[in-house]
């Protein structure tokens, strides 16, 4: 999975061509941890479909800001440079997140 960062966030999410599922999280984050193995499985399977990439929020709290990142883990899909579906908090499980990715493939 790629990790992003503020200088690369633009180049790798919003101006790319494909669909983008972002993982929001941080170091503090007990359940974002937790939920990482589940998202590496889920590029496994649909990695060929969407590009899978990560950003730690700690590094970057102006640009999760900018993304109305409000709360964590969040777990959202861009497509054309824009948010179009996210999953947060208690909602990020590997099911929902599952389901919110295929209806985007």
């Amino acid at each position: 999975m790629l990790s992003v960062d503020k200088d690369t966030f633009d180049k790798e999410v919003l101006e790319a061509s494909e669909t983008v599922l972002v993982d929001f999280w941080s170091d503090g984050c007990e359940p974002c941890k937790a939920l990482l193995p589940d998202i590496e499985e889920l590029e496994g399977v649909y990695g060929d479909k969407v590009k899978f990439v990560k950003l730690n929020t700690t590094q970057a709290r102006r640009l999760a800001i900018k993304q109305k990142v409000l709360g964590l883990p969040t777990i959202a899909i861009y497509k054309g440079g824009e948010k179009i579906e996210e999953v947060t908090k208690d909602d990020a499980t590997r099911e929902n997140i599952e389901a919110m990715v295929k209806r985007h493939v």
